[in-house]
């Protein structure tokens, strides 16, 4: 269920610094990139296969580079979240993608996915490859403070 928090601006990042604190932190090993495919032609999905999504027009698979793509893709590293069940983390993805923005300079992308089983919601994360470590010293200072 999505929690609604009405709360200062103070008390949500206080209360989603206990958040990230709490969530479990996966960062994942490689350089990871969007595969398209046709809109008639569905990916074909592995245990590698992180999110798959689509428009009008393509799919988009989220998968480790495991060899040269043969156009120029962006290249990502991809870091996760899992959260304790009962935790309202409502707001966190905006939150950490502004601190993100803040101190690296860059955005992210997010895919969500739900596994009730370990709690609800998972993030998947994604900033430039070569930011990652940079991208993880954040949020481990996040989760400290």
């Amino acid at each position: 269920m999505v929690d609604v928090s009405r709360e200062t601006e103070d008390q949500t990042d206080q209360r989603l610094r206990q958040v990230i604190a709490a969530a479990e932190l996966v960062v994942h090993d490689g350089i990871w990139y969007f595969e398209e495919s046709p809109a008639s032609s569905p990916p074909p999905l592995s245990a590698q296969t992180l999110a798959v999504v689509r428009d009008q027009d393509s799919w988009s698979a989220l998968i480790p580079m495991t060899h040269e793509p043969t156009e120029p893709v962006e290249r990502f590293g991809v870091f996760s979240f899992h959260f304790p069940p009962g935790v309202d983390n409502s707001g966190f993805v905006g939150w950490l993608a502004t601190h993100l923005k803040r101190r690296l300079g860059t955005g992210v992308f997010v895919v969500c996915g739900s596994n009730r089983a370990r709690g609800g919601i998972y993030d998947y994360w994604g900033c430039p490859h070569n930011l990652l470590p940079e991208a993880v010293a954040v949020v481990k200072e996040l989760s400290t403070q």
